[in-house]
């Protein structure tokens, strides 16, 4: 973050204008999530929570509880994998982690996050911690991937499904004709994802420790063990009756299928909506109540830790050889 020759009070003005901005940008768009859904009225969604209980001490503290062993786990995996890099404590990752949560909060599939974690350390060590941010976000998509595929075939094998073979069929396609293209760019070593080399890629993580990527992807399978179980006590909650096994079914599958649908991702409660509406749909839950669970998700995971990340938003400063 350079503001050139200016003096530094005019810069410090600046700065705190950015950080106030990013704030106040994230609670906007919450709030144009929460009061203009055309999918789910507000005032509609708040009656049900009302008339289901959800709001009783029992049920608030468990979800809650939950949220925070999901962040809890985020935290120290951001913690294990920036190890690598530059040791830093619990506390460090947590502002970072959140911050970065309420800075890329209306960012297209949260790319905002990677310039926030990384404005965080010195120069010379953001590319690399861009890198781990990247790492730790394709372990979680491949927990995802993995889950997610066992649920969806458990589920067309069990349901019938309205599936769009021909749709299918030209998104296998697509794959296929992006693969190919890939290996290609692999052989010539100057395909690039968000701005790296696959060869800085591939050598990057071969010197990265087993040990470190294990941890890391351990807890990225507690982490949606977690968040699944969430999804399904919300649903127990609003008297949805789903046994786990079928619930659990619909919920991978839900995830895979958001997943891999590009979204900016403070609309990424409308995709999973949309989603989990359809397949829901298929063992009995009305469109009301599944969309009532999703913003509840929604609420808790991302929109409650944002509002602890502005607090260290607005506390933010850059790293002392940066801000000299």
């Amino acid at each position: 973050m350079q503001f050139g020759s200016l003096p530094y009070k005019t810069k410090q003005f600046f700065f705190v204008l950015i950080k106030l901005s990013i704030v106040v940008g994230a609670f906007y768009f919450i709030y144009q999530k929460l009061v203009k859904n055309e999918d789910l009225d507000f005032y509609q969604f708040w009656s049900f929570l009302r008339e289901n209980h959800t709001f009783s001490v029992k049920n608030i503290s468990f979800l809650c509880i939950l949220t925070l062993f999901n962040w809890f786990f985020e935290i120290l995996k951001w913690r294990i994998l920036v190890g690598y890099v530059q040791s830093i404590s619990f506390k460090n990752a947590m502002e970072q982690s959140l911050g970065a949560l309420t800075a890329s909060l209306f960012t297209p599939n949260r790319i905002g996050e990677y310039g926030a974690k990384a404005i965080y350390f010195e120069t010379a060590k953001r590319k690399r911690i861009m890198l781990l941010n990247l790492l730790g976000n394709m372990m979680q998509m491949s927990v995802t991937l993995l889950f997610g595929i066992v649920g969806l075939f458990l589920m067309h094998s069990k349901y019938e499904l309205n599936i769009n073979y021909y749709g299918i069929s030209r998104f296998v396609v697509l794959i296929v004709v992006i693969g190919i293209f890939t290996l290609f760019g692999l052989r010539q070593n100057q395909f690039q994802i968000k701005g790296f080399s696959i060869e800085r890629l591939k050598t990057f993580f071969k010197q990265l420790p087993k040990k470190i990527q294990l941890k890391a992807f351990g807890i990225s399978v507690l982490r949606y063990m977690i968040f699944s179980f969430q999804f399904y006590t919300l649903l127990q909650i609003f008297g949805i009756n789903v046994n786990y096994y079928n619930a659990m079914i619909v919920i991978t599958s839900m995830y895979l299928l958001a997943s891999i649908i590009p979204s900016i991702f403070i609309f990424d409660v409308v995709i999973k909506g949309s989603v989990a509406v359809y397949l829901f749909s298929v063992v009995g839950v009305n469109e009301f109540s599944i969309l009532s669970v999703i913003t509840m998700m929604w609420l808790l995971n991302f929109v409650l830790p944002s509002i602890f990340g502005s607090y260290y938003v607005l506390n933010f400063n850059l790293p002392k050889t940066e801000a000299s």
